[in-house]
């Protein structure tokens, strides 16, 4: 296990002392169980139209927050990721065919709930050869079609370094386009196994030139064992690819068979990240323990429209 990171991640401040990372979760870890109207009607229609959910699929602990609000991320393709990353929720093993009526019950659902920002991400499907690239581009105009209003952004895979797939999603016109590099470059072979982090920068330069009109985004945990200059170097790292939404959340261990958590991080080192990160030119920067790649994700969009 690499040694913890040091409490403060801005030179020249005094230290706080490394919180343990076993035992109970920090205060500021701790949220309601959900179960608010707008939740269970979310419930309800997720299952009537047999759509998944990243936020259920990976046990994300803003669930009752997000869908009592009726704001959810939809995962397409299924729900049984052809991935193992040490840090992830979701299962994995031999994905089912794909569903081609899928891009039209999401649209369906989007329409029933009167959104107006949407998110749709998928599992990874290494097994597809174009890792579902066109099931993403059949969404998008699936929605377009029923809510010409409603915003879309997309958390796309990496297609395992594939340009003309990502190009493929962007032709179809999402709103924002999303890809989390989710930790520094030493620990992909451990959290991450079947993606690279070059991979990933790639991924999002290529956005940005092919497409300069759509913002790109992307996120990272923290937690998993990095270092304070590691974390810089990923930052910088995104910003060199012209990355405009960033997202850094506490990393938090679904089970006993996933990673462990190294060290949970205090509410005052998140906003420290997050001045850090705004100095290196990002547009929005969202930062906190419970912070996840798609929350408040209409804010974000609508924070960088106003800083643009």
């Amino acid at each position: 296990m690499p040694a913890p990171v040091p409490a403060t991640l801005i030179r020249g401040r005094p230290s706080r002392p490394t919180l343990p990372p076993r035992g109970p979760k920090p205060q500021w870890l701790r949220v309601k169980a959900p179960g608010s109207p707008g939740y269970l009607r979310l419930t309800r229609l997720t299952h009537q139209l047999s759509l998944n959910t990243v936020c259920r699929e990976a046990n994300c602990p803003n669930i009752g927050e997000c869908w009592q609000h009726g704001t959810a991320t939809f995962m397409i393709l299924g729900s049984v990721c052809t991935r193992s990353c040490g840090y992830c929720n979701v299962v994995h093993g031999a994905p089912d065919a794909v569903d081609r009526t899928e891009p039209t019950r999401l649209a369906e659902g989007v329409a029933a709930l009167g959104l107006e920002y949407v998110v749709v991400t998928s599992v990874d499907r290494d097994d597809l050869p174009d890792g579902g690239a066109a099931a993403f581009a059949q969404t998008i105009h699936a929605i377009r079609q029923r809510v010409t209003a409603c915003r879309i952004e997309v958390l796309v895979p990496d297609f395992s370094g594939r340009a003309c797939d990502l190009e493929c999603v962007l032709d179809a016109g999402p709103d924002v386009l999303n890809h989390n590099l989710e930790t520094v470059e030493r620990l992909y072979r451990t959290a991450r196994p079947g993606g690279r982090y070059r991979w990933a920068l790639r991924l999002l330069d290529h956005a940005r030139r092919y497409r300069p009109s759509t913002p790109t985004k992307s996120g990272i945990m923290v937690g998993l064992g990095e270092s304070r200059d590691e974390i810089r170097a990923a930052l910088a790292d995104l910003r060199g690819v012209g990355c405009d939404i960033l997202t850094i959340g506490q990393y938090l261990r679904p089970s006993a068979a996933h990673l462990p958590v190294a060290r949970y991080y205090h509410p005052d080192e998140f906003a420290e990240l997050k001045q850090h990160a705004l100095g290196l030119g990002f547009r929005h920067v969202e930062s906190g323990p419970l912070v996840r790649s798609s929350y408040h994700a209409h804010e974000q969009a609508e924070a960088f429209d106003r800083r643009a």
